[in-house]
């Protein structure tokens, strides 16, 4: 490596050609390995444990449980709509039991899971993935209908 001086007098170093592409080349390497942590097939796997809690929560009748698997703008308008505290609101939106995800897609942040009875979309927040949408049904050439849904 060479050195120069600094205006104060001191040695700094600076790397040279094939030092600074080797230091280059393990930051690519590492941020590489950092971010295998969000492959497709883990963040599928991710998303699909989310629903599933969601879905346990709603089957043992646990709505501070349903409410907590809600997105923060979704768990407001449950509020906002209802006129109540989530988890008095949520037995009173008759949301049908999707039962174990059958199809989980995943696109980016955003992901739709598909049980025999619901479809749920989920997006991917700081702490996990949260459900955004709950009780929807496909329309033809529409978008889906949702009982619950953020704002």
């Amino acid at each position: 490596m060479a050195a120069s001086r600094t205006a104060y007098g001191k040695r700094a170093a600076r790397p040279r050609g094939a030092g600074a592409a080797a230091l280059a080349g393990v930051g690519l390497l590492t941020a590489g390995l950092l971010s295998g942590c969000g492959t497709p097939g883990v963040r599928q796997d991710d998303a699909r444990a989310a629903a599933d809690g969601f879905e346990r929560a709603l089957g043992a009748k646990d709505f501070a449980g349903v409410c907590a698997r809600l997105a923060p703008p979704t768990r407001e308008e449950v509020e906002d709509s209802e006129g109540k505290g989530c988890a008095d609101a949520v037995p009173g939106l008759s949301l049908p039991g999707a039962g174990s995800p059958v199809r989980v897609t995943v696109y980016g942040r955003q992901a739709q899971v598909t049980g025999p009875g619901d479809t749920l979309f989920l997006s991917q927040f700081h702490h996990g993935w949260r459900v955004v949408a709950a009780g929807c049904e496909p329309r033809p050439g529409q978008p889906y209908k949702c009982t619950v849904k953020g704002g």
